[in-house]
């Protein structure tokens, strides 16, 4: 015989590689993140709201001023607000639907009552000037957004961020506006309206509940005493590249959840080095930061900011549009204020433009950014610090915020301080649970069908292929525990809900993986008929089948994930799952099929033709049979 095809791969070294993902697969299910309990909690998927049964809760928007119900446009980013914090749950698969002209309904697997309490509340926007901010983490734009009077040019330094560009007091200067350029301070500006004197409230702390004191008092028994007294006496954030031991003083403080941040003081939030962004403050509760008259602490990429009370809130906003400024060949976003709104805008932009000489906010700016020279003035959005510009004017009108946008990241920004301005307010009207006991019945019914059907594939398989259905069989086995792996730890660590249109997905998959075992044997026939002998058949026929197997392969995968982006709820699961499925026939393939039929084409066995399936085949061959 002579040598197999140019390249061929060894058998044995495919089906190591196979194994070695088992092997890999099977530690993330039993040791990895999130797996405890016995082995067969260890192996349970995370299931959907229609097998396990859920909660259900249906959100009223109010009605605006007029009688009518919320824009639909209003509803539809609400919606997406919705979806979002829902998601942030760790909740996947959850249905966040509009029903009607006011209701948005919430569908999530499992008992969430609780969780479901906060993710109906409106969208909060703020403007608080940034009184401190952490400088070893943070991780903003090297070219500071800045805010400026309108007219200016951009200043050649000017980079990606954000600026704000407006309506400047008549003596104010209209100095470079990006980039960090200083702006001159004007002299003796005269504003549209006088500032707002700060109320009491602003001042004074804000009063500690009992159940606050309660929670502080539990979690000081929870990173000790010592730890929690020396938490108290900071004054200032404490930079751990010059001072590591703070770490481990502070070690216990990073165990928090964001739940038990929230009820330490702004002081402490940002004072404590090991309290971080994401895994802590990022995770507090929804409106944890909304109370307008109360100094707080928000993140933005990283670096933790002190922020003052809010002097301008969402309802002071007019509209936000995006729109393409001629002049400059870019887009920008155009805010327009109310009338009391513009007032307290140019007060805020005075004070940040001008601070007093104690003030701390241009330090704050300074560590944020490289070049900054005034304060920062932080856009909130319920807790996440959506622009942080540099104020370089006082703004006595309209402004715009400018930057690298296009018209898709210029809408969004738009749409974000919009919706933040005009909030939907929703009241929860019901929360039920939702039995499993229907879906569980078509799961059984549909389990059912499903392994009739696969025994009949199997019986077929045997009869007609004889040898070459113990490919059959072993493959559909392998493609079905890597694919349980996945659904476990997909579920862990992604959140990924099992579902019945995730299970139909994956009895889907079975025909694709069916049509390539199709292609192979029946390409192995077709060599043999022309003369090969069954070892040099399966070369050839692997070669000519494979492109045909990838061919289809990918287009069933190209589907899945256009069917995945356009859809949404439970026909997201069914994407997902056939598109999982698909790829990971696809490793069966060529990790296991082909190299064990490399193997079997040495066997005895093979060769016969009442036991390798390839009987007819055999028979019709030429009695010359020719080798590669």
């Amino acid at each position: 015989m002579a040598r197999p095809p140019q390249g061929q791969m060894h058998p044995g070294r495919q089906l190591a590689v196979l194994g070695l993902l088992f092997v890999i697969l099977g530690a993330l299910v039993f040791f990895g993140a999130g797996a405890k309990g016995g082995w067969q909690q260890r192996l349970e998927p995370k299931l959907g709201l229609d097998l396990v049964g859920g909660t259900q809760a249906t959100y009223v928007a109010s009605l605006q001023s007029n009688g009518q119900p919320p824009p639909q446009a209003s509803m539809e980013e609400a919606r997406k607000i919705i979806d979002q914090r829902v998601n942030a749950l760790g909740v996947a698969e959850a249905e966040v639907v509009v029903e009607g002209n006011r209701n948005i309904v919430v569908s999530v697997a499992g008992e969430a009552d609780d969780q479901l309490k906060n993710v109906g509340q409106a969208a909060q926007m703020r403007f608080r000037k940034v009184l401190k901010a952490t400088g070893d983490n943070a991780a903003v734009a090297a070219n500071p957004p800045s805010v400026a009077p309108s007219g200016a040019a951009p200043s050649a330094s000017a980079g990606a961020a954000p600026q704000i560009t407006g309506s400047a007091a008549p003596s104010a200067s209209t100095g470079g506006q990006g980039g960090g350029e200083r702006a001159p301070s004007p002299s003796a500006p005269a504003p549209s309206a006088p500032a707002p004197a700060p109320s009491a409230s602003a001042a004074a702390p804000a009063p500690v509940s009992a159940d606050i004191k309660t929670q502080r008092a539990a979690i000081e028994k929870k990173v000790g005493a010592k730890a929690w007294a020396a938490a108290e006496k900071l004054t200032d954030p404490v930079d751990l590249s010059t001072d590591p031991t703070a770490g481990v003083q502070f070690k216990a403080f990073g165990t928090l959840t964001g739940q038990e941040v929230n009820a330490l003081s702004p002081e402490m939030q940002f004072n404590v080095p090991t309290i971080g962004c994401e895994n802590q403050l990022d995770k507090r509760p929804n409106g944890a930061i909304d109370v307008i008259d109360s100094k707080v602490v928000a993140c933005q990429s990283g670096a933790k900011m002190y922020l003052d009370v809010a002097k301008v809130i969402g309802t002071d906003i007019d509209t936000a549009t995006p729109q393409l400024d001629q002049q400059q060949g870019q887009w920008v976003v155009s805010l327009d204020f109310t009338s009391t709104g513009q007032a307290k805008w140019t007060a805020l932009t005075r004070e940040a433009f001008q601070p007093a000489a104690n003030d701390t906010c241009v330090a704050a700016a300074q560590a944020l950014s490289t070049g900054a020279t005034h304060c920062l003035v932080a856009v909130v959005l319920d807790k996440t610090v959506i622009s942080a510009p540099e104020i370089q004017g006082v703004l006595t009108g309209q402004s715009q915020i400018t930057g690298q946008f296009d018209a898709a990241s210029a809408k969004e920004l738009a749409d974000q301080i919009k919706y933040g301005a005009l909030p939907v307010t929703f009241e929860p009207a019901a929360t039920q649970s939702v039995s499993a006991t229907l879906g569980k019945q078509q799961l059984e019914a549909g389990l059912l069908a499903a392994g009739i059907g696969l025994g009949l594939v199997a019986l077929y398989s045997f009869f007609y292929y004889r040898l070459l259905g113990t490919v059959i069989l072993l493959s559909l086995v392998l493609s079905a525990v890597l694919t349980f792996g996945a659904l476990v730890f997909l579920g862990r660590s992604t959140g990924f809900t099992l579902t019945l249109a995730g299970i139909a997905g994956f009895i889907v998959s079975l025909g694709v993986a069916a049509d390539s075992f199709v292609l192979y044997f029946e390409r192995l026939k077709d060599e043999i008929r022309e003369g090969r002998s069954p070892r040099s058949a399966v070369p050839r026929a692997w070669a000519r089948a494979r492109r045909t197997i990838i061919s289809a392969n990918t287009i069933t995968i190209m589907a899945a994930v256009v069917l995945y982006i356009v859809s949404i709820g439970a026909v997201k699961g069914f994407a997902f799952a056939l598109g999982l499925a698909t790829i990971l026939d696809l490793v069966v393939v060529f990790l296991f099929r082909h190299p064990i039929m490399t193997m079997f084409a040495n066997t005895k066995a093979f060769m016969s033709p009442r036991v390798s399936g390839l009987g007819r085949a055999l028979k019709r061959a030429p009695t010359d049979v020719k080798e590669a």
